[in-house]
């Protein structure tokens, strides 16, 4: 009894950590058997009519396919959890040039580029017998035609690489069905039939599917609803237009017949009427002209012409609806009828906003919740796909240029990582904002512009004063010594803080002396202000918050406050 109780609690664990909760459950699943859930849809027919006998959806399909699997894939380290949350949000909407632009900048200071490691490694090299672009290109493709995209990770049972995958494959969607252990568990595995039945856990599955909306006691919505199960018809009829036209093509003959109302032509008349038709009649120089005949003729049409049939009306129709179904320009596919985009360019654009990029999103989504975690610890690891590699989602560079030139809201070295170009570390301007002079406050109660000196940072025309000044305050000293002292015990946590900025606390934590030019930055650093507390997901563990760590290395606000007023003194003594 003791070991069917102890079977029966696994059971529920295991339902409660990979599945959905109880209640959900309860209320979804009431009727769920312990059984194999049968998928609705006709996987098999979508790929043998659709991909296999069908040009239109085998162009659809290779067209989101290849465009996809040029994007290359990243695996970076969060380094900034607050950045991150809004870099995924900015990357989940519709992409264009501006929204990519502030998505670039947000994973710059989201994220760290991670070289050499196992998932990394992984990824690279999926399985000995496919590259990544291969492996990818078949989740696509399986997706795009079923719905479903199942992923097979295979790894040690032992040892202590127990947990993570060595190897991942693609498996076809139209041959895997899910497995329920009913109402606590409705997905307890998958079965994949291809020469024999092999049951598969569900830990070693990452199923990605597409919204299903029909909800049944069989459970029919655990599988994705493919896109062809919407234009099933459609593509009927596109298949039934080819066809139609085939056979028209193979089985045409003669246009029709004349025949004489008067009844009295002989063979041999009829055979002459017909040889001076041809050579009185026919050919580019009687195009047009007027036939005479003293006969009472008329005429029985044999069968209907394909401009009369409107076979290539209704085919063309069709493919704009199948353009439709999977969220591309028609023109894409050789189609000059259609007007909606001005150029090729516009097309192309269009086809990564509304159909590349949200499959891939998908997939990113997907991946950083299944196989990420394994590598690393939580939300350590974030993959992704680096969509500034799409040339038709760049700005042209003159205008991006032009609209960099006037943004004074950004800094130098956050223009040159827009352009693609690495930052200037030697230079610690190059991370300050430069603000146009002529900008004058609308509140009357706020102090003008016009007089920089009126602020509390200050943006100095001064000439450099070669004094030094050591009279910061003690505890300045004391925070910037404890981001050191964090630097070297959590080194692996640690994000926060510049090249510049550590090299500032080294000098507060040794009392050196500062010169005008660096109060004035420390000064500058306020704009920096809500950084000044603990993150409350930090409050355990602070050394994780970068912006707190950055805030401290500039001395945190007894540094900044003193150098505010400092700064103050200074250019009071300069100008009496």
């Amino acid at each position: 009894m003791a070991s069917l109780i102890d079977t029966f609690r696994q059971t529920i664990a295991k339902a409660l950590t990979t599945g959905t909760n109880p209640a959900y459950n309860k209320l979804v699943y009431t009727w769920l058997g312990t059984n194999i859930i049968m998928n609705e849809d006709n996987d098999v027919t979508y790929i043998r009519d659709g991909y296999q006998r069908n040009a239109t959806i085998y162009s659809i399909i290779n067209l989101i396919v290849k465009s996809a699997t040029t994007i290359p894939m990243t695996v970076y380290r969060v380094t900034n959890e607050g950045s991150a949350k809004q870099y995924k949000a900015m990357t989940s909407g519709v992409m264009d040039g501006n929204a990519m632009y502030k998505a670039n900048i947000l994973r710059k200071r989201a994220f760290e580029e991670v070289k050499d490691s196992e998932l990394e490694a992984l990824l690279k090299r999926p399985n000995p017998e496919q590259s990544f672009s291969a492996w990818l290109g078949e989740i696509v493709a399986f997706g795009k035609l079923t719905g479903n995209r199942y992923i097979y990770g295979i790894g040690p049972d032992t040892g202590p690489n127990q947990g993570k995958f060595t190897e991942l494959y693609a498996l076809p969607s139209q041959l895997v069905e899910i497995v329920s252990g009913g109402v606590m568990q409705p997905v307890a595995g998958y079965k994949i039939q291809y020469n024999s039945m092999i049951e598969v856990q569900p830990e070693y599955i990452c199923h990605i599917k597409d919204f299903n909306p029909d909800y049944d006691s069989n459970g029919s919505n655990l599988y994705g609803q493919s896109p062809l199960r919407a234009g099933l018809r459609v593509l009927s009829a596109n298949n039934e237009a080819v066809t139609t036209g085939l056979k028209y093509l193979q089985n045409q003959t003669s246009r029709g017949m004349l025949i004489s109302k008067d009844g009295n032509l002989t063979e041999v008349q009829a055979q002459a009427l017909k040889d001076k038709f041809r050579k009185n009649y026919q050919g580019a120089s009687n195009a047009g002209d007027v036939i005479i005949t003293p006969k009472d003729l008329s005429w029985v049409n044999f069968g209907l012409s394909a401009s009369d049939l409107s076979l290539i009306e209704q085919y063309n129709g069709t493919i704009k609806d199948l353009c439709n179904i999977y969220n591309i320009p028609v023109q894409l596919l050789n189609n000059t009828d259609s007007s909606t985009y001005n150029n090729m360019k516009e097309a192309k654009k269009a086809l990564y906003q509304n159909a590349v990029i949200p499959e891939l999103i998908k997939i990113r989504d997907e991946l950083n919740r299944w196989l990420a975690p394994k590598y690393g610890k939580g939300d350590e690891y974030f993959i992704d796909f680096d969509f500034t590699a799409i040339s038709e989602m760049q700005e042209e560079v003159d205008k991006l240029v032009n609209q960099l030139a006037s943004a004074w809201w950004v800094t130098p070295n956050e223009k040159r990582d827009a352009m693609n170009y690495a930052m200037d570390t030697e230079n610690p301007f190059m991370d300050d904002y430069f603000i146009p002079a002529n900008l004058m406050a609308q509140n009357p109660s706020l102090p003008s512009l016009e007089n920089p000196k009126s602020l509390d940072i200050q943006y100095s025309t001064k000439a450099e004063s070669n004094e030094m000044y050591d009279d910061y305050p003690k505890k300045a000293s004391l925070n910037a010594q404890k981001m050191l002292d964090w630097k070297q015990e959590y080194p692996d946590e640690i994000r926060g803080g510049t090249e510049i900025g550590w090299t500032r606390a080294r000098q507060l934590a040794n009392r050196d002396e500062i010169s005008r030019d660096i109060v004035s930055r420390m000064a500058q650093f306020n704009r920096h202000r809500q950084n000044a507390t603990i993150a409350d997901e930090y409050k355990e563990t602070p050394w994780k918050d970068a912006g707190y760590v950055a805030w401290n290395l500039w001395g945190g606000t007894e540094g900044v406050d003193w150098a505010i007023k400092k700064i103050k003194e200074i250019d009071a003594i300069t100008e009496s």
